[in-house]
């Protein structure tokens, strides 16, 4: 193996969602990867024209958007280094645009879906299934957020959210976990469903209230915090719901 291949096959082995790969596998994976430099704000993917590939986010943060029923476009989720989410299933009389882009500055593995699956044929079962789930990202999330919404207050909604980052996009930084993806207001108002003014007077609040904290203007997450406020909220609504039923 040339020095080359083997810091490719170091680079893959440390992204989480295929760093179960055996050795070999990977040293194929890296020989067949089209490697590729994507400048901030670039398109990596969309579902228009995929063709048949799957992406590997190598180095720099993405992000995976679509169009609402306004036509305007949204954002989804954020996508660390690792396999890149593909797009789920279209849906007749619906069009969505998925659209995947960079963030910062990318550079962006891509391999015919077929061969990666080729390449893959040797693990077990557990591990196809491990795999199916990095290629299908985590839209679970996407739903479940969606369908819980509904039922949530902004402040809940807000909670819930920097929740999700601190776990893809946070590093241990004392009491609390820093986020290493700049969070701006604009993009958490559209995952929060809010306006940015809106997002930007409940930061505020939240940092008050020790929640959240600023680290050198990168945000930091207390999540002991945030889990007991969502769970103060949770036995409020509870409990409200009780003396309704018994009246």
């Amino acid at each position: 193996m040339t020095a080359a291949r083997a810091s490719a096959v170091r680079r893959l082995r440390g992204l989480g969602n295929i760093s179960w790969l055996t050795s070999r596998q990977l040293d194929k994976l890296a020989g067949a990867l089209v490697v590729s430099s994507v400048e901030r704000r670039g398109v990596i993917s969309e579902e228009k024209n995929t063709n048949g590939s799957a992406y590997v986010l190598l180095s720099g943060v993405a992000r995976i958007s679509c169009r609402n029923r306004k036509g305007m476009r949204t954002l989804l989720m954020m996508v660390a280094p690792g396999m890149i989410p593909g797009f789920p299933p279209q849906v007749i009389g619906i069009k969505y645009d998925f659209r995947c882009e960079a963030v910062t500055n990318c550079q962006v593995g891509t391999i015919a879906l077929e061969k990666f699956i080729d390449i893959s044929l040797g693990i077990d079962s557990e591990d196809f299934k491990r795999m199916a789930t990095s290629y299908l990202g985590r839209w679970d999330l996407v739903q479940l957020r969606c369908s819980n919404f509904m039922s949530c207050t902004l402040e809940e909604r807000l909670a819930l959210i920097l929740l999700e980052l601190s776990e893809h996009f946070g590093i241990r930084n004392g009491k609390g976990i820093r986020l290493t993806v700049h969070a701006r207001h604009r993009d958490i108002a559209e995952l929060v469903g809010a306006s940015r003014p809106r997002i930007t007077e409940h930061l505020i609040m939240f940092e008050r209230k020790h929640l959240i904290s600023r680290n050198r203007r990168q945000l930091v997450v207390n999540r002991d915090r945030v889990e007991a406020f969502l769970s103060q909220a949770h036995i409020a609504i509870d409990d409200v719901a009780l003396r309704a039923s018994a009246s």
